[in-house]
């Protein structure tokens, strides 16, 4: 029984290696060729690429990205583990996606000037990612938002739900646990944006509505929405805006099993496209890892593509870094790309953390030291989103 015991992780290193190796002779492979841009994830367009911005050159906020400061009331913190990751990578342009579930329809399509892929919900109806066969009572999900011209009355809304039968989704409406948040930019000419959550707990309906004059103003860049269940609590924010955070939105017994995103309008005039779903489990507890583990693994600072820039949503995980320890820092990648030139990323990011926890939030150099192990440590694998976005990490190690 013992030699089988130690048989098991003596297998994983093999198959661990084989696969590393196959990697290395792909990567020298890849060398031989010139390398070539897939047209419809840089920007060109194609049959299936389309334009989010169907209102002229309305290029005030275009250019202007969020900066970390503007994020210093930002206090999300995403899950410890990714369990779901949708980027419509492994998708065809011009196809819905498969694991995915509507009563009406979409496609996978590029937009000019936006990075990766997006799904356009093309006709009203109900959305369903099947993420997950039941999300627990401690979770995080994010997407991004671009909303093309949304009008008065046309609402977009996500929320989570448990079916008694998944097959109907359209019927979370009816269901005794669920709750939704709906965004709608008014577009009177003041371009307001109507917030509204609501929840249903043991067949009592709550509800409430809020204003915010620019959340959804810039019809040329995509909003960034984050929801984080903790048990009964579940806090929503968009941007760097916190827009609930609700003490009893769920009761602590429900087995959300589906997320769903409705649309009540959608056409050419009327477009909404949704990225980058990111599913992550458990409570977040920053001093416990150091405490017994002396390591804080974090999947919340966030990157732009093949990039040291970190992103402004990062700011509530960065923030939770305790300032009276000595860490070194420590960046990874997934396996996409050649070894050399994600070793070399891995240590940019790694000290562009440093020098972002040095210049925003005052911690002293001298306590910290970088690293890089590009995709040499993975902690899961790299044929899926998800096992990708795992990877994808940063960790701080006590010394």
């Amino acid at each position: 029984m013992k030699k089988l015991i130690l048989l098991v992780p003596a297998l994983s290193i093999i198959l661990l290696s084989e696969a590393q190796l196959l990697k290395k002779i792909k990567d020298k492979a890849n060398n031989v060729v010139d390398k070539k841009v897939d047209e419809t994830t840089n920007g060109k367009k194609d049959e299936r690429s389309t334009s989010g911005n169907n209102s002229g050159n309305d290029s005030k906020n275009s250019n202007e990205p969020a900066t970390l400061k503007a994020y210093s009331k930002y206090d999300f913190v995403p899950g410890e583990k990714v369990t779901g990751f949708e980027d419509f990578s492994t998708g065809n342009i011009g196809d819905f996606p498969a694991g995915w579930n509507t009563n009406a329809s979409g496609e996978i399509v590029t937009i000019e000037g936006k990075e990766g892929r997006w799904l356009w919900l093309t006709k009203p109806g109900v959305f369903v990612p099947e993420l997950a066969q039941e999300y627990p009572e401690d979770f995080t999900f994010e997407f991004d938002l671009m909303h093309g011209v949304p009008i008065n009355g046309a609402y977009f809304t996500v929320g989570f739900a448990e079916l008694s039968d998944r097959s109907k989704i359209s019927g979370w409406t009816y269901e005794t646990n669920n709750f939704s948040i709906e965004l709608d930019n008014a577009n009177t000419g003041t371009d307001l944006a109507t917030t509204r959550f609501t929840f249903r707990k043991n067949s009592v309906s709550d509800a409430g509505s809020g204003t915010n004059p620019t959340i959804l103003s810039d019809k040329n860049n995509p909003v960034h929405v984050a929801i984080w269940r903790q048990k009964e609590r579940v806090r929503v924010y968009v941007n760097q805006e916190k827009l609930w955070d609700i003490p009893r939105a769920a009761v602590k017994e429900a087995k959300f099993n589906t997320i769903f995103f409705s649309v009540s309008y959608a056409d050419e005039g009327i477009k909404h496209y949704i990225g980058n779903l990111r599913l992550a489990i458990g409570a977040p507890d920053t001093r416990k890892k150091f405490l017994e583990q002396n390591k804080w693994v974090t999947h919340g600072i966030l990157f732009d593509v093949n990039s040291a820039t970190i992103k402004p949503e990062s700011y509530g995980t960065l923030k939770e870094m305790d300032a009276d320890l000595k860490v070194k820092i420590v960046g990874h990648t997934d396996a996409d790309g050649k070894d050399a030139e994600n070793l070399d990323l891995s240590k940019r990011r790694a000290a562009a953390v440093k020098e972002s926890l040095a210049k925003e939030f005052g911690i002293d150099e001298s306590r910290m030291e970088v690293d890089g192990k590009g995709e040499s440590e993975p902690i899961d694998k790299n044929d899926t989103p998800a096992g990708k976005a795992n990877n994808r990490r940063v960790e701080f190690i006590k010394i």
